[in-house]
């Protein structure tokens, strides 16, 4: 174990201090990665984020690369291989709601150019920097969630709800919420 001082919830699991330091609250401008988030955060409702870093790997051998032009083609076949994929989270619902996210992350780069140029404009093309000191003022969603949120149902999307697009904007780097005493507060 290094020296630094990081954000508590990583504890000593090594995956997931790697995943801290190297990814979450980066700024992410990549559509394809964007979508991964996307997808993996859909998946973990309900569950822990550890188990989803767990089987992140099988989530991209599974779902394509996580190629929404691929995954928006599904049909009931590869749906049902999906479901017998032990490698991943089995439900039938979210299954079904990554394909249909698809087909709505594609008309949504139709009408933007890119999910990007989308989802980015909630925050004016910036990160928004918290200051939080304690993991307890960290909130589990927030006004702009919710208008986020709102609007991707409105375009077709599911598993979406608040608390899961205020996950997927930290982990995109929409908001940095690394506490100030962490190393990576002012690297984000």
């Amino acid at each position: 174990m290094d020296n630094k001082t990081r954000c508590p919830w990583p504890s000593n699991d090594d995956l997931y201090i790697k995943y801290h330091d190297t990814e979450w609250g980066v700024p992410v401008h990549n559509d394809k990665k964007l979508f991964e988030f996307l997808l993996l955060e859909g998946f973990q409702a309900g569950l822990s984020w550890r188990t989803i870093l767990y089987k992140r790997q099988n989530f991209r051998k599974a779902f394509d690369n996580f190629d929404f032009n691929k995954v928006a083609k599904y049909n009931k076949r590869k749906i049902n291989s999906l479901m017998n994929d032990a490698g991943i989270i089995r439900n039938q619902l979210k299954i079904n709601s990554a394909v249909s996210n698809a087909k709505a992350f594609i008309a949504v780069r139709k009408e933007f150019g890119t999910f990007d140029k989308y989802i980015w404009r909630f925050v004016d093309g910036k990160p928004i920097k918290n200051n939080f000191k304690s993991l307890k003022e960290l909130p589990a969603r927030t006004e702009l969630s919710d208008l986020i949120s709102n609007d991707l149902k409105k375009r077709g999307f599911n598993f979406v709800g608040s608390t899961i697009v205020y996950a997927h904007m930290q982990a995109t780097g929409m908001v940095n919420d690394h506490l100030v005493n962490c190393f990576r507060y002012n690297k984000t």
